[in-house]
């Protein structure tokens, strides 16, 4: 069975409908949706039902209001010390969530539309953070949710201090005329046919943010299966190990049967990856933009 699941995306409509009321205001905010959101003062108390929305809150300065997260949810270590309320094989605690008494639910772009509705249901206010699909789409999740909460100012101290380092490695990246096809490895619990990002993922617009080719951008969805014969003619330059956690290695990979013909296992072009800062949508993007380039592009940072 696919072990990213978490990665599974529910693609829902525009981030933010253009709506720009006065920033000191939680009212008529436009989420994912499409829906109008509105909150008589910034949220005190807020449940996240998604990692990446954990970690934005977190990021911008709302960590003390977060009351309840998701069970994955497990950075920053903070985080782990928040009651869990559920969210495996996508099943919550209602229960529990509804006597947290929370301001306000964060969900994201791993929560379906109808779990969003039965939280309403229930009488909780739901604001949905559609998944975004690129860089600049994240600093505005950033700044909606900097609103939600009543952390305006941080967030804009985070939001330029990103765009200051992505700017620094775009103007590095920008010039160059080479760009490595590479292999980002999702799941090879079946080796003759490993799980890799397709186009339109998260991980597929940061390589190629990063300087490189993706080796699943022609495959079918946004995570696809490759088979080994189409890698081999692929042939990519590098591989990624996102399944690094789960056990995987360069010297597992070399030993797979047919993969020894790769140019990235040649050359022992082969990186264990911390694949949470590229699957999760929220300010880590850029810690995972700048690793990528330094595999991609490693004399650049000598």
């Amino acid at each position: 069975m696919f072990r990213k699941m978490l990665l599974a995306l529910f693609p829902v409509a525009l981030i933010l409908a253009g709506c720009a009321p006065a920033r000191s205001s939680t009212s008529g905010l436009t989420d994912g949706m499409g829906r109008v959101v509105s909150l008589p003062a910034p949220a005190k108390t807020v449940v996240s039902l998604a990692p990446a929305n954990t970690e934005i809150l977190f990021a911008i300065g709302a960590g003390s209001q977060v009351v309840g997260r998701d069970s994955f949810s497990d950075y920053p270590e903070a985080a782990k010390s928040v009651q869990d309320i559920g969210g495996s094989m996508g099943k919550y605690n209602t229960e529990a969530i509804v006597a947290l008494h929370p301001d306000l639910i964060l969900a994201g772009g791993i929560n379906p539309p109808e779990l969003v509705a039965s939280l309403e249901q229930l009488g909780l206010k739901v604001f949905f953070l559609a998944n975004p699909d690129s860089l600049e789409g994240m600093y505005s999740n950033l700044e909606t949710v900097a609103r939600l909460t009543g952390h305006v100012a941080e967030t804009d101290t985070l939001v330029n201090s990103l765009k200051v380092r992505v700017a620094a490695l775009d103007a590095k990246i920008l010039p160059l005329s080479y760009a490595p096809t590479v292999f980002y490895e999702l799941d090879a619990t079946d080796p003759t046919k490993p799980y890799t990002p397709g186009p339109g993922s998260f991980v597929d617009m940061l390589i190629k943010r990063a300087g490189g080719i993706n080796a699943g951008e022609k495959l079918q969805g946004e995570w696809a299966q490759i088979s080994l014969e189409d890698l081999l003619v692929v042939n990519p330059a590098i591989i990624i190990l996102g399944d690094s956690a789960f056990g995987e290695s360069p010297e597992k990979v070399a030993a797979r049967t047919g993969w020894s013909a790769l140019a990235a296992v040649k050359d022992h072009q082969i990186f264990p990856f911390d694949d949470n800062t590229v699957s999760r949508p929220g300010p880590r993007w850029v810690d995972g933009l700048e690793a990528l380039a330094k595999i991609l592009h490693p004399g650049l940072f000598k």
